[in-house]
């Protein structure tokens, strides 16, 4: 008898306890939906909070200061807070950085109650203003709607022109951002030139990061400097996995900025900005394991479940393992028969709970407006479980049914 053979006669078996069978597959169906659905839905979200990240310069990092006081190894002893990167300081690493096809861009805080005022129309007094330079598009999460970036000319000198924030071209030109271009508007008292407009970007925790505008470095410099001023650096890196040696790169040309000497520590930090997405994977592997202990749970109920209908199918066949054994059929032939016939209900369950776990992870993923990719991974990861379930809890039945009598067999009733 072979493998095909024994498939048939076990689809048959199972066609004469139909609703035995239907219960059983069901519940290994919802074991494997769990799984599957869960973890695909999981993945989804993932794939698609990563390619956000992206565009959100996911793939950079920004240099600041200390925030908080450098404490020596000397007796306990500290130091003075660290100083600030200056406009020089940040010049100099913008200059001396040079890391594949890195982008460097320096941005300073000017003001957060500018008022921007075209013809008779005004924002309140709310607007935050950021001198940027001609790189900061490209390493920050700010997309133009309409117009173009600044010149590297604009940048190093006074002229006054400006980048607008969606919030300011709703206030002033009717969510028009094309009608923006062009136009000058007073910033306070300064008049500028509009160059440029920007996508809605949403809230922040600073507050509306559309409720602002840029300015050219250089011209920020002139009307919002003093000494020691401080200045932001943002390093975006071409490709993810050359996060670690560009960071590595930065602190050595920082450290020399910062002119510092062997012995002392750095005066300065790394942020890197994909730390919220590295704190959801951590989250979400956790997650990941409380899911495949759910479902291992429920597919071990479906076993006990499926281990005792073969059981209860071995007693109802004792007289045809009879007849089959004194036919000719070895210890084996019975023992394969209902191996199989066990593995086939599980791999039934297993492709219906597959089904409904993919259905399930698209629509988690049409719900959160996300990325959907077939899970084959967590396909052949379900499948692979449902045989094991079918092996280990048909071995007993198939077991007991190889090691029947086939006299006594015979003579059941």
């Amino acid at each position: 008898m072979n493998y095909l053979e024994s498939i048939f006669l076990a689809l048959g078996s199972l066609r004469q306890n139909l609703l035995r069978s239907l219960l059983t597959l069901m519940i290994i169906a919802i074991g494997i939906t769990c799984l599957v659905g869960i973890l695909t839905a999981i993945d989804s979200i993932l794939f698609s909070m990563s390619d956000n990240f992206n565009k959100l310069g996911a793939n950079s990092f920004s240099i600041r200061p200390f925030s908080e006081t450098i404490r020596s190894n000397n007796r306990g002893r500290t130091q003075k807070i660290a100083n600030p990167i200056v406009f020089e300081q940040g010049m100099d690493f913008k200059n001396s950085f040079a890391y594949s096809a890195s982008k460097v861009s320096v941005e300073s805080f000017c003001t957060s109650d500018a008022t921007v005022k075209y013809g008779s129309k005004k924002t309140n007094p709310t607007v935050r203003v950021i001198g940027v330079d001609e790189n900061y598009m490209n390493t920050s999460s700010f997309e133009l709607a309409a117009g173009r970036n600044f010149t590297n000319n604009e940048i190093f000198s006074t002229s006054n022109k400006v980048i607008l924030g969606s919030d300011i071209i709703k206030i002033l030109f009717q969510e028009k951002p094309e009608k923006a271009i062009g136009k000058d508007v007073y910033i306070n008292s300064n008049r500028y030139n509009i160059v440029g407009a920007l996508k809605s970007k949403g809230a922040a925790t600073g507050g509306s990061n559309d409720r602002r505008v840029f300015i050219p470095l250089y011209n920020s410099k002139v009307l919002y400097g003093y000494a020691d001023k401080p200045y932001n650096l943002t390093v975006a890196v071409a490709q993810p996995n050359e996060m670690d040696d560009a960071i590595n790169h930065a602190i050595g040309v920082m450290r020399n900025v910062r002119k510092l000497k062997v012995s002392d520590s750095n005066d300065f930090e790394i942020r890197k900005s994909d730390g919220i997405l590295n704190q959801l994977k951590d989250m979400t592997s956790t997650l990941r394991w409380s899911t495949v202990v759910i479902a291992m749970l429920t597919l071990l109920g479906a076993s006990i479940g499926l281990m005792n209908i073969m059981l209860v199918s071995v007693t109802e066949r004792t007289r045809e393992i009879g007849i089959r054994k004194a036919l000719g059929a070895t210890r084996k032939n019975v023992l394969i028969q209902f191996l199989v016939e066990a593995v086939v209900v599980c791999l039934m369950g297993g492709i219906v709970g597959v089904i409904l776990g993919i259905l399930m992870g698209f629509g988690v993923s049409a719900a959160v407006d996300g990325r959907f990719f077939i899970p084959w991974n967590w396909m052949i990861l379900g499948l692979s479980v449902c045989i094991i379930v079918g092996l280990i809890s048909g071995l007993y039945p198939a077991l007991k049914a190889s090691k029947l009598d086939p006299i006594e067999a015979l003579r059941y009733e």
